[in-house]
């Protein structure tokens, strides 16, 4: 019987060891030091003026504090963005059409009301970080655009292999709580939820979308909820920024982000938009 137990307790602090040994993720908000993952483009190139038209800045508020994302402009009156960042939100300021936060075309003052997030949100998980905020109208042109939605009858991409972009205002280093000057953008490479799930265990799931960094180049805080994109002639609105390693933006661990392909119907029960 003690060599059955000892067996017992052996296989019990593997299995404990193995789980220690996945990295833990953690949403934007939740970033406790300055070496927490916060989505933000660290080590990011400058954008030019009109190169990401569906961009947006979204500044929070909420009883007791204030925060920063990005969201991405879908249609006339509706922006996506990550769940994370309207949960308890009171209101938000919408920067549209801004290379620099401190120059936006114009910005927009929508209130909690106008936010449908998804139902069914926790912060405890990774699943259903989506929200969509109506606007008043806004006119498009060549600095104020909305991106394209993959199709909804279509079958849905890995895009795994495949090099996306996402951008952002977020900090460009773990070190400095700043947001960046000008709107930052890098590229990444899309991997399979199988290596993602290598590193952060069994709380990847289909609703994720995962990418490669090397170099210390990726999102990291002010960028959650921001764009996803990947081009093939046109620009497809792929994913949204949501999660990442909790041990730094610059250790190059993946960063993870909402898949839209598996919330298209959500999309159109709650928006009305449609992409046959």
């Amino acid at each position: 019987m003690k060599v059955i137990a000892v067996l017992i307790l052996f296989v019990a602090c593997v299995a404990a060891g193995l789980q220690d040994f996945k990295v833990k993720t953690v949403h934007p908000r939740d970033r406790t030091n300055a070496s927490s993952f916060d989505s933000r483009i660290t080590n990011g190139l400058d954008a030019a003026a009109g190169q990401f038209p569906y961009q947006v800045a979204l500044e929070f508020t909420g009883l007791f504090s204030s925060w920063f994302c990005g969201g991405v402009i879908i249609d006339n009156c509706w922006i996506l963005t990550a769940a994370h960042c309207t949960d308890e939100a009171l209101y938000v300021k919408i920067f549209y059409g801004a290379l620099s936060l401190s120059s936006p075309a114009f910005t927009e003052t929508v209130y909690a009301l106008s936010f449908k997030q998804h139902i069914l949100y926790s912060s405890s998980s990774l699943k259903y970080d989506i929200s969509l905020i109506k606007t008043p109208h806004v006119a498009f042109n060549s600095a104020i655009d909305k991106v394209k939605l993959p199709s909804i009858s279509a079958t849905p991409q890995t895009y795994e292999g495949n090099i996306a972009t996402t951008s952002g205002w977020g900090y460009t280093s773990d070190y400095n709580p700043n947001l960046a000057g000008t709107l930052q953008y890098i590229d990444l490479e899309v991997i399979s939820n199988t290596e993602c799930e290598s590193v952060y265990g069994a709380v990847i799931s289909d609703s994720n979308l995962c990418c490669k960094t090397d170099n210390g180049i990726s999102t990291c805080s002010g960028d959650s909820g921001g764009p996803l994109t990947w081009y093939d002639g046109i620009t497809w609105l792929i994913g949204i920024t949501a999660f990442g390693s909790s041990e730094g933006c610059q250790k190059n661990y993946p960063v993870g982000f909402t898949r839209i392909t598996q919330y298209l119907h959500w999309i159109k029960d709650n928006s009305g938009i449609y992409t046959p």
